[in-house]
């Protein structure tokens, strides 16, 4: 049975609540059980197998153990953002009688899975571009499982908070917070005198817009769309809100649930990333011989890998300007000390570049490929890998100052190639992760969805309103993957209703809005302090 009640602000009218209380059909419950269970297996399954493909002996129980905790708080993240965040997405379809509630949410769930399975991994590494350099290269240290499991948990603690009090806050802007936090407290942590990186502000500065931006484009093009709408498309009932517990027309039906559809799948691509990211960083720590590399390339690339470091190697020694080509662990140390002072330029850099290269060209071509190096040399020449494709990306965001055009081309070129080398995602992570979100878009969804779909605005959400702001947040979403920038669902979808409801004349309940708003702004201060102060403690227990 639907509620009837009166919304603030509408005049006494009273208008239908869709049926939120209703229990789920026994059929939904055992499907999610048999999905957790069969994800879980299929994730041991596939762990398994890779460390005996290349090679590995078998784990400590320890490791074992620390390695397995560590993926089930990667994928518990995954699980809290997606009852948190998916709210958005199904609200406006359930507030408008399009889809029954649960029907809603195992349809979102659905598109997430699907979501994720289709991105392609972008968004996940421009996320952890944010944390410290020698972080990343010791993930398998004490500080670098301290890392993981304080940023995690600490972006765990800040979803539920917020979810507790019905506030859809971001799960994105909480994992950068923590990415943040992290790297600050390892800056203050650090012994006097130590060359340490902290934060890359630069990176972050990116970010950053992308957030901020983000919910004034949901804001203004949600209400923009609808006024356009609204001249264009004279049909009176797609102005209308539900009457009773009537459906809407069937071609408005199959339009609202197509915008839930498109969210969904652009949620589950853009926010699956931030996990898959976070459990690379956990397999490369723990398991390095198998994942450092991408053992999925082909010996048959080698001759072009070699080839396209010769290139790179002709432009770094022509601007070495005749320097001696120092030792190899003096060209390493140097090219780390350029990454973290983000001073790529000068011709001892541009030297260490060239040996650098070298090394890593020769241990690809002695042992034939990435797939056959050594266990023991791959975690060397992963990082090596790694700080050459970093001080490549500062040289990059600097304007490759005084290199020609065809430099340029040819260093990102080389640069594309080491980060396809050490940059990649296994399918049973992309599942693993799909899973995780999916399944967490059918339980505690409710909180949410009430927020956004009675307390935003003082009127029933109308057709066109929910019709609107989900498309904007779709299409807001997918231009943010293909520029592999991290954007929050909750901010673009919440302001886009607000921004419909302004656009109508609808009114906003201010106080509502202000709750959110200070949710926004609390949750960057918030999670960085939270993820420090855990990093703290981590760093003392492990």
């Amino acid at each position: 049975m639907s509620d009837t009640v009166a919304l603030p602000g509408a005049a006494g009218d009273a208008v239908r609540r869709p049926s939120l209380d209703a229990r789920p059909h026994p059929a939904i419950g055992i499907g999610f059980v048999g999905v957790l269970v069969a994800g879980l297996a299929y994730i041991l399954y596939s762990l398994q197998g890779d460390i005996a493909e290349a090679g590995s002996p078998p784990l400590e129980l320890g490791v074992f153990g620390l390695l397995a905790l560590a993926l089930l708080v990667a994928l518990g993240f995954e699980f809290v953002n997606g009852f948190h965040d998916t709210a958005n997405a199904v609200a406006t379809v359930i507030y408008t009688h399009s889809l029954p509630a649960h029907a809603a949410v195992v349809w979102s769930g659905l598109w997430n899975f699907l979501g994720v399975l289709a991105s392609a991994g972008g968004v996940a590494y421009s996320v952890l571009n944010l944390l410290p350099v020698e972080l990343i290269l010791q993930v398998g240290s004490a500080a670098g499982f301290a890392m993981i499991f304080a940023l995690l948990i600490a972006a765990i603690l800040w979803n539920l908070g917020t979810w507790a009090f019905g506030l859809p806050a971001s799960s994105s802007h909480t994992l950068i917070g923590s990415i943040i936090g992290v790297g600050l407290a390892n800056q203050m942590l650090a012994p006097t005198g130590t060359a340490t990186s902290g934060v890359d502000w630069t990176q972050a500065r990116g970010v950053f817009e992308a957030l901020l931006l983000s919910p004034l484009v949901g804001f203004g093009c949600s209400a923009l769309l609808l006024l356009a709408l609204k001249l264009t498309v004279r049909v009176p009932a797609l102005y209308r809100a539900p009457e009773g517990d009537s459906r809407p027309p069937f071609w408005i039906r199959g339009l609202l649930i197509l915008t839930c559809t498109g969210v969904s799948f652009a949620h589950g691509s853009n926010d699956g990333q931030k996990g898959m990211g976070l459990i690379m960083l956990i397999l490369i720590g723990a398991v390095p011989t198998a994942y450092a590399l991408n053992r999925t390339m082909p010996n048959s690339a080698t001759p072009h890998f070699v080839a396209m470091t010769e290139e790179a190697r002709a432009v770094f020694n022509a601007h070495a300007a005749g320097e001696t080509m120092p030792e190899l662990s003096t060209a390493r140390a140097k090219v780390a000390e350029a990454v973290q002072t983000r001073e790529p330029h000068g011709a001892e850099t541009f030297a260490a570049l060239s040996v650098l290269a070298g090394d890593i060209a020769g241990q690809v071509q002695r042992h034939g490929g990435l797939r056959t190096i050594p266990a023991a040399q791959t975690p060397n020449v992963r990082n090596d890998m790694y700080l050459a494709s970093d001080l490549l990306q500062v040289l990059q965001r600097q304007g490759n100052a005084g290199l020609a055009a065809a430099e340029t081309a040819t260093l990102r070129q080389y640069r594309e190639l080491l980060e396809a080398s050490t940059r990649y995602i296994p399918i049973w992570v992309k599942v693993g992760v799909a899973i995780a979100l999916g399944l967490g878009t059918m339980v505690g969804w409710k909180r949410i969805v009430v927020t956004v779909g009675e307390r935003i605005g003082k009127t029933h959400l109308t057709y066109a309103q929910g019709a609107a702001a989900e498309l904007v947040a779709a299409a807001t979403i997918g231009a943010a993957d293909a520029f592999k920038l991290p954007v929050s669902t909750t901010h673009v979808l919440s302001s886009g209703v607000a921004g419909t409801m302004a656009a109508n004349g609808s009114g906003l309940q201010w106080s509502m809005v202000r709750n959110i708003a200070l949710a926004w702004v609390l949750t960057l201060p918030a999670a960085m302090l939270l993820a420090g102060a855990l990093y703290a403690l981590f760093r003392v227990l492990f």
